[in-house]
């Protein structure tokens, strides 16, 4: 295994990600990736990878091409979902659309997927690994296009299922844990049994991390966030909260609800204060906190169910701990 250091690895993808498009023609295309790769953000996805390649045996190093290649997937759906979501700010910093226009922000997202993949194949490893890490790759870009879709879809039916729900999160969030650290046992030749525990125990993981998302788009606050607080609200997505406030509402709550979601006719403030109240009344943050508790102990189970030792179980505890708890 790899001496590399944490703190290293971390410097090495912030270096790598500052210096990914510098100076690289047509300026418009490119600015806008370097734009949102440089500007840091939690770097979950490829510190998944990066850990599980270390807990499995791999060589961290040789982790560090597929690290890079998820975090740049994740930034291009961040780009795309942005223009969907009219969202103004990501990371307390002007959206890519809003900073240049939405049409070349798509193309930046394009040529970032390409990128990725590109930054994938260049991982140190048989063919036989390399097709199995591109196919894994490939098949979670799938899903988490189809997870948003379903999140679209959501704005305009009329009922949708806490089933539902968590089936959308599920693709659109939950996979790419998973996918990340599934990679990181692959690459490290692990049993199929500890790569499927592994990857569940990811979904676990992203199924809870985005409960407590919907519960901090209400709840956080704002500078902490690096997000407009409330987003969720003004475009009436159906989150967590909302389908539990809609099941155990009456009759008045539930049209109130129903109408600020299917109209645009308020202020921000005044919408997200009549739906937070109503939130607060039917206790949506408690019950979503109970639901991500639940999803926690989900994946003690399937960290147990791994062949790692009891120090290397204990560190993936502590990363679900502190990601169902985070503030951000």
């Amino acid at each position: 295994m790899s001496k590399i250091t944490p703190l290293e690895t971390s410097n090495s993808l912030e270096q790598f990600f500052n210096e990914l498009v510098q100076n690289v023609e047509p300026r418009n295309l490119y600015a806008p990736v370097n734009y949102i790769m440089s500007q840091g953000g939690k770097r979950i996805r490829p510190q998944l990878v990066l850990l599980a390649a270390e807990l499995f045996g791999a060589n961290v190093e040789d982790a560090f091409f597929p690290a890079t290649a998820f975090e740049m997937l994740h930034n291009f759906t961040l780009i795309h979902d942005d223009i969907m979501d009219c969202a103004p700010i990501r990371r307390g910093k002007e959206t890519v659309y809003k900073k240049w226009n939405s049409n070349i922000a798509i193309l930046s997202g394009d040529v970032l997927a390409s990128m990725a993949m590109q930054q994938l194949l260049k991982t140190p490893c048989t063919p036989e690994t390399l097709i199995k890490m591109s196919n894994l790759f490939v098949k979670t870009a799938i899903e988490v296009c189809e997870g948003q879709q379903y999140d679209l879809d959501f704005e305009t039916q009329e009922e949708v299922t806490l089933n539902e729900y968590l089936n959308m999160i599920r693709l659109k969030t939950a996979v790419m844990l998973a996918g990340c650290l599934k990679i990181g046992a692959i690459l490290a030749n692990a049993s199929e049994e500890d790569q499927n525990a592994i990857y569940n125990f990811g979904i676990n993981l992203g199924l809870a991390f985005q409960l407590v998302d919907d519960m901090l788009d209400v709840y956080a606050d704002a500078e902490t966030f690096g997000k407009e607080i409330g987003g969720d609200i003004q475009t009436n997505k159906k989150t967590y909260l909302f389908l539990h406030a809609l099941q155990h509402a009456n009759e008045k709550q539930k049209s109130l609800l129903q109408h600020y979601f299917s109209s645009n006719h308020y202020s921000k403030n005044e919408k997200f204060n009549a739906v937070k109240t109503i939130f607060d009344e039917l206790h949506c943050k408690e019950e979503t906190e109970k639901t991500v508790d639940e999803l926690l102990n989900k994946a003690y189970l399937n960290i147990e169910a791994t062949s790692l030792n009891i120090e290397k179980k204990e560190t993936l505890k502590q990363l679900a701990l502190t990601l169902s708890r985070r503030s951000k």
